[in-house]
Protein backbone atom coordinates (compact mmCIF):
# COMPACT_ATOMS: atom_id res chain seq x y z
CA UNK A 1 0.00 0.00 0.00
CA UNK A 2 1.66 3.22 -1.22
CA UNK A 3 0.30 5.38 1.61
CA UNK A 4 0.98 2.83 4.37
CA UNK A 5 3.41 4.88 6.44
CA UNK A 6 1.32 8.04 6.45
CA UNK A 7 -0.86 6.60 9.20
CA UNK A 8 -0.62 8.40 12.57
CA UNK A 9 2.46 7.40 14.65
CA UNK A 10 4.24 6.10 11.55
CA UNK A 11 6.65 7.36 8.94
CA UNK A 12 8.69 10.04 10.73
CA UNK A 13 12.01 8.17 10.27
CA UNK A 14 13.11 8.85 13.85
CA UNK A 15 16.73 7.86 14.49
CA UNK A 16 16.22 5.54 17.45
CA UNK A 17 19.98 4.97 17.77
CA UNK A 18 19.47 1.52 19.23
CA UNK A 19 23.18 0.81 18.98
CA UNK A 20 23.82 3.31 21.81
CA UNK A 21 21.48 1.80 24.39
CA UNK A 22 24.12 -0.54 25.80
CA UNK A 23 26.85 2.12 25.71
CA UNK A 24 26.48 4.02 28.99
CA UNK A 25 29.28 6.43 28.15
CA UNK A 26 27.74 7.37 24.80
CA UNK A 27 24.33 7.90 26.38
CA UNK A 28 25.80 10.11 29.10
CA UNK A 29 27.71 12.11 26.49
CA UNK A 30 24.43 12.77 24.70
CA UNK A 31 22.73 13.74 27.97
CA UNK A 32 25.40 16.33 28.69
CA UNK A 33 25.17 17.99 25.26
CA UNK A 34 23.45 21.42 25.28
CA UNK A 35 21.20 20.46 22.34
CA UNK A 36 19.73 17.45 24.15
CA UNK A 37 16.08 17.82 25.11
CA UNK A 38 13.59 16.15 27.44
CA UNK A 39 10.15 14.87 26.40
CA UNK A 40 8.01 15.00 29.53
CA UNK A 41 5.11 12.69 30.47
CA UNK A 42 2.62 12.66 33.32
CA UNK A 43 0.73 9.39 33.83
CA UNK A 44 1.13 8.62 30.15
CA UNK A 45 0.16 12.07 28.93
CA UNK A 46 2.78 13.92 26.87
CA UNK A 47 3.52 17.58 27.52
CA UNK A 48 2.39 19.67 24.57
CA UNK A 49 2.25 23.31 23.63
CA UNK A 50 -1.48 23.85 23.13
CA UNK A 51 -1.12 26.96 20.99
CA UNK A 52 -2.17 26.46 17.37
CA UNK A 53 -0.43 24.59 15.81
CA UNK A 54 0.07 22.30 18.80
CA UNK A 55 3.45 20.66 19.27
CA UNK A 56 5.29 18.26 21.53
CA UNK A 57 7.36 20.21 24.06
CA UNK A 58 11.12 19.66 24.17
CA UNK A 59 12.66 21.01 27.39
CA UNK A 60 16.35 21.63 28.10
CA UNK A 61 17.68 19.17 30.64
CA UNK A 62 18.38 21.94 33.17
CA UNK A 63 14.72 23.03 33.32
CA UNK A 64 13.58 23.28 36.98
CA UNK A 65 10.51 21.08 36.47
CA UNK A 66 12.72 18.07 35.72
CA UNK A 67 13.91 18.07 39.33
CA UNK A 68 10.48 16.64 40.22
CA UNK A 69 10.64 13.87 37.62
CA UNK A 70 11.56 10.26 38.27
CA UNK A 71 15.29 9.50 38.16
CA UNK A 72 14.63 6.78 35.58
CA UNK A 73 14.67 8.16 32.05
CA UNK A 74 14.35 6.64 28.59
CA UNK A 75 16.59 7.35 25.62
CA UNK A 76 14.10 7.87 22.78
CA UNK A 77 16.57 8.59 19.97
CA UNK A 78 18.17 11.48 18.12
CA UNK A 79 16.87 14.41 16.13
CA UNK A 80 19.50 15.92 13.84
CA UNK A 81 22.10 14.24 16.02
CA UNK A 82 20.76 15.66 19.30
CA UNK A 83 19.51 13.31 22.01
CA UNK A 84 15.90 13.03 23.08
CA UNK A 85 15.10 11.55 26.49
CA UNK A 86 11.75 10.69 28.04
CA UNK A 87 11.15 11.95 31.60
CA UNK A 88 8.27 10.85 33.82
CA UNK A 89 6.61 13.42 36.10
CA UNK A 90 3.95 11.03 37.39
CA UNK A 91 4.93 11.51 41.08
CA UNK A 92 3.64 15.11 40.84
CA UNK A 93 0.05 15.53 42.03
CA UNK A 94 -1.65 18.56 40.46
CA UNK A 95 -3.60 20.88 42.73
CA UNK A 96 -7.37 20.36 42.44
CA UNK A 97 -6.86 17.09 40.54
CA UNK A 98 -10.12 15.31 39.73
CA UNK A 99 -9.20 11.58 39.52
CA UNK A 100 -12.59 10.74 37.98
CA UNK A 101 -11.73 12.86 34.94
CA UNK A 102 -8.71 10.68 34.17
CA UNK A 103 -8.62 7.50 32.16
CA UNK A 104 -11.75 8.05 30.10
CA UNK A 105 -12.03 6.93 26.48
CA UNK A 106 -11.09 10.44 25.39
CA UNK A 107 -9.92 12.07 28.61
CA UNK A 108 -10.63 15.80 28.07
CA UNK A 109 -8.72 16.99 31.13
CA UNK A 110 -5.41 18.81 30.89
CA UNK A 111 -2.87 19.25 33.68
CA UNK A 112 -0.64 22.33 33.94
CA UNK A 113 2.43 22.46 36.14
CA UNK A 114 3.15 25.75 37.95
CA UNK A 115 6.78 25.73 36.77
CA UNK A 116 5.72 25.65 33.12
CA UNK A 117 4.08 28.30 30.89
CA UNK A 118 0.28 28.33 30.85
CA UNK A 119 0.24 27.24 27.19
CA UNK A 120 1.95 23.96 28.10
CA UNK A 121 -0.25 21.11 29.29
CA UNK A 122 -0.26 17.35 29.74
CA UNK A 123 -2.96 15.99 27.42
CA UNK A 124 -4.33 12.55 26.57
CA UNK A 125 -2.50 11.35 23.44
CA UNK A 126 -5.56 9.59 22.02
CA UNK A 127 -7.35 12.96 21.99
CA UNK A 128 -4.56 15.12 20.57
CA UNK A 129 -2.70 12.68 18.28
CA UNK A 130 -3.92 14.34 15.07
CA UNK A 131 -2.69 17.74 16.27
CA UNK A 132 0.94 16.62 16.14
CA UNK A 133 3.48 16.28 13.36
CA UNK A 134 4.55 12.73 12.45
CA UNK A 135 7.81 13.18 14.39
CA UNK A 136 6.06 14.57 17.47
CA UNK A 137 3.50 11.76 17.32
CA UNK A 138 6.18 9.05 17.07
CA UNK A 139 8.17 10.44 19.99
CA UNK A 140 5.01 10.78 22.11
CA UNK A 141 3.79 7.27 21.26
CA UNK A 142 7.19 5.71 21.94
CA UNK A 143 7.61 7.39 25.31
CA UNK A 144 4.07 6.62 26.40
CA UNK A 145 4.38 2.95 25.46
CA UNK A 146 7.77 2.40 27.12
CA UNK A 147 6.85 4.21 30.34
CA UNK A 148 3.61 2.23 30.42
CA UNK A 149 5.53 -1.03 30.06
CA UNK A 150 7.87 -0.15 32.93
CA UNK A 151 4.90 0.73 35.12
CA UNK A 152 3.27 -2.68 34.59
CA UNK A 153 6.44 -4.81 34.60
CA UNK A 154 8.28 -3.81 37.76
CA UNK A 155 8.89 -7.38 38.91
CA UNK A 156 10.79 -10.23 37.30
CA UNK A 157 8.46 -12.72 35.63
CA UNK A 158 10.97 -15.51 36.29
CA UNK A 159 11.50 -15.19 40.06
CA UNK A 160 9.29 -12.33 41.25
CA UNK A 161 12.12 -10.07 42.45
CA UNK A 162 11.83 -6.33 41.80
CA UNK A 163 13.72 -5.54 38.58
CA UNK A 164 15.43 -2.33 37.52
CA UNK A 165 15.68 -0.32 34.33
CA UNK A 166 18.72 -0.84 32.09
CA UNK A 167 19.86 -0.27 28.50
CA UNK A 168 18.80 3.38 28.58
CA UNK A 169 15.24 2.35 29.44
CA UNK A 170 14.82 -0.42 26.87
CA UNK A 171 15.32 -3.36 29.22
CA UNK A 172 14.57 -4.44 32.77
CA UNK A 173 17.18 -6.53 34.57
CA UNK A 174 16.56 -8.75 37.57
CA UNK A 175 19.27 -8.46 40.27
CA UNK A 176 18.35 -11.85 41.74
CA UNK A 177 18.27 -14.25 38.78
CA UNK A 178 19.85 -12.00 36.10
CA UNK A 179 16.74 -12.34 33.94
CA UNK A 180 16.42 -9.83 31.11
CA UNK A 181 13.05 -8.45 30.07
CA UNK A 182 12.25 -6.29 27.06
CA UNK A 183 9.26 -4.10 26.14
CA UNK A 184 6.22 -5.96 24.89
CA UNK A 185 4.26 -5.15 21.78
CA UNK A 186 1.02 -7.07 21.28
CA UNK A 187 0.07 -7.80 17.64
CA UNK A 188 -3.51 -6.92 16.74
CA UNK A 189 -5.27 -7.40 13.41
CA UNK A 190 -7.81 -4.83 12.29
CA UNK A 191 -9.80 -5.85 9.25
CA UNK A 192 -11.31 -4.08 6.27
CA UNK A 193 -13.75 -6.86 5.32
CA UNK A 194 -15.64 -6.14 2.11
CA UNK A 195 -18.38 -7.77 0.10
CA UNK A 196 -18.93 -6.05 -3.20
CA UNK A 197 -19.70 -2.41 -2.45
CA UNK A 198 -20.03 -2.91 1.31
CA UNK A 199 -17.69 -2.96 4.31
CA UNK A 200 -18.23 -4.74 7.65
CA UNK A 201 -18.41 -2.52 10.75
CA UNK A 202 -18.98 -3.26 14.41
CA UNK A 203 -19.08 -1.70 17.86
CA UNK A 204 -17.91 -2.86 21.27
CA UNK A 205 -19.99 -2.56 24.44
CA UNK A 206 -19.33 0.68 26.28
CA UNK A 207 -18.31 2.70 23.24
CA UNK A 208 -19.78 6.20 22.83
CA UNK A 209 -23.19 6.21 21.18
CA UNK A 210 -22.96 6.05 17.41
CA UNK A 211 -19.35 4.87 17.34
CA UNK A 212 -18.59 2.01 14.94
CA UNK A 213 -15.24 0.77 13.66
CA UNK A 214 -13.62 -2.06 11.76
CA UNK A 215 -13.47 -5.39 13.56
CA UNK A 216 -10.20 -6.09 15.37
CA UNK A 217 -8.62 -8.66 17.67
CA UNK A 218 -5.38 -9.93 19.17
CA UNK A 219 -3.21 -12.41 17.28
CA UNK A 220 -2.86 -15.65 19.23
CA UNK A 221 0.42 -17.55 19.76
CA UNK A 222 1.25 -19.78 16.80
CA UNK A 223 -1.13 -17.90 14.50
CA UNK A 224 -0.47 -16.05 11.25
CA UNK A 225 -1.99 -12.64 10.59
CA UNK A 226 -4.19 -14.13 7.88
CA UNK A 227 -5.48 -16.84 10.21
CA UNK A 228 -6.13 -14.27 12.93
CA UNK A 229 -8.20 -12.17 10.53
CA UNK A 230 -10.36 -15.13 9.54
CA UNK A 231 -10.78 -16.37 13.11
CA UNK A 232 -11.64 -12.98 14.64
CA UNK A 233 -14.19 -12.07 11.97
CA UNK A 234 -15.90 -15.44 12.21
CA UNK A 235 -15.92 -15.39 16.03
CA UNK A 236 -17.28 -11.86 16.29
CA UNK A 237 -19.66 -11.68 13.33
CA UNK A 238 -20.10 -15.17 11.89
CA UNK A 239 -18.61 -14.06 8.56
CA UNK A 240 -16.30 -16.44 6.68
CA UNK A 241 -13.34 -14.68 5.05
CA UNK A 242 -11.47 -15.83 1.94
CA UNK A 243 -8.34 -14.11 0.58
CA UNK A 244 -6.54 -11.82 3.06
CA UNK A 245 -3.88 -9.23 2.28
CA UNK A 246 -1.80 -6.85 4.38
CA UNK A 247 -2.29 -3.08 3.97
CA UNK A 248 -0.56 -1.03 6.67
CA UNK A 249 0.47 -1.03 10.32
CA UNK A 250 0.16 1.44 13.19
CA UNK A 251 1.85 1.54 16.59
CA UNK A 252 -0.98 1.96 19.09
CA UNK A 253 0.33 2.81 22.58
CA UNK A 254 -2.99 2.26 24.41
CA UNK A 255 -1.21 0.54 26.02
CA UNK A 256 1.16 -1.46 23.81
CA UNK A 257 -0.24 -2.78 20.54
CA UNK A 258 0.90 -2.90 16.94
CA UNK A 259 -2.14 -2.77 14.68
CA UNK A 260 -1.87 -4.76 11.44
CA UNK A 261 -4.36 -3.39 8.95
CA UNK A 262 -5.56 -6.16 6.62
CA UNK A 263 -8.07 -6.51 3.84
CA UNK A 264 -10.30 -9.56 3.48
CA UNK A 265 -13.02 -10.76 1.12
CA UNK A 266 -16.21 -11.98 2.77
CA UNK A 267 -17.65 -15.29 1.54
CA UNK A 268 -21.07 -14.69 3.11
CA UNK A 269 -23.07 -11.72 4.39
CA UNK A 270 -25.30 -13.18 7.10
CA UNK A 271 -24.14 -11.68 10.39
CA UNK A 272 -24.31 -13.61 13.67
CA UNK A 273 -22.63 -11.60 16.42
CA UNK A 274 -20.98 -12.89 19.56
CA UNK A 275 -22.56 -10.61 22.20
CA UNK A 276 -19.60 -11.17 24.52
CA UNK A 277 -17.20 -9.76 21.91
CA UNK A 278 -19.24 -7.05 20.22
CA UNK A 279 -22.55 -5.25 20.65
CA UNK A 280 -23.50 -4.88 16.98
CA UNK A 281 -22.21 -5.46 13.45
CA UNK A 282 -23.55 -4.34 10.10
CA UNK A 283 -22.71 -3.86 6.46
CA UNK A 284 -22.20 -0.29 5.26
CA UNK A 285 -22.31 0.62 1.57
CA UNK A 286 -19.70 2.90 0.03
CA UNK A 287 -22.36 5.59 -0.47
CA UNK A 288 -23.47 5.38 3.16
CA UNK A 289 -19.86 5.48 4.33
CA UNK A 290 -19.34 8.72 2.41
CA UNK A 291 -22.36 10.09 4.26
CA UNK A 292 -20.83 8.97 7.57
CA UNK A 293 -17.49 10.60 6.73
CA UNK A 294 -19.34 13.82 6.01
CA UNK A 295 -20.87 13.61 9.53
CA UNK A 296 -24.28 13.53 7.88
CA UNK A 297 -25.50 10.12 9.06
CA UNK A 298 -28.41 9.99 11.52
CA UNK A 299 -26.98 7.15 13.65
CA UNK A 300 -23.31 6.43 12.95
CA UNK A 301 -20.32 8.65 13.71
CA UNK A 302 -17.23 8.69 11.48
CA UNK A 303 -14.28 6.62 12.64
CA UNK A 304 -11.91 8.67 14.77
CA UNK A 305 -9.25 10.56 12.85
CA UNK A 306 -5.78 9.31 13.68
CA UNK A 307 -6.87 5.70 14.20
CA UNK A 308 -5.94 3.15 11.55
CA UNK A 309 -9.64 2.32 11.05
CA UNK A 310 -10.24 5.84 9.74
CA UNK A 311 -7.09 5.60 7.62
CA UNK A 312 -8.15 2.31 6.00
CA UNK A 313 -11.73 3.40 5.38
CA UNK A 314 -10.59 6.71 3.92
CA UNK A 315 -8.26 4.94 1.50
CA UNK A 316 -10.98 2.40 0.63
CA UNK A 317 -13.32 5.23 -0.28
CA UNK A 318 -10.61 6.87 -2.39
CA UNK A 319 -9.62 3.59 -4.11
CA UNK A 320 -6.06 3.89 -2.77
CA UNK A 321 -5.62 0.45 -1.20
CA UNK A 322 -3.07 -0.72 -3.79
Amino acid sequence: MKHAETVTFGGSALDRAGELRTDDDAVETLRSHPDTRAILFWRGKPLINTENPASLVRLPLDHPVLSEASAETIFLGREEGAGRFGFDLSPWVPEYLDPEALGGFLDPSEQRHPKLPAAMAFAELRRIMTWLTPRDAELAATGKAIFGWHESHKFCSKCGEKSHMSQAGWQRKCPACAGSHFPRTDPVVIMLITSGNKVLMGRSPGWPEGMYSLLAGFVEPGETLEAAVRREVFEEAGITVGPVSYLASQPWPFPSSLMFGCRGDALNEDITIDPVEIEDALWISREEMMQIFASDHPKILPARKGAIAHFLLENWLADRLD
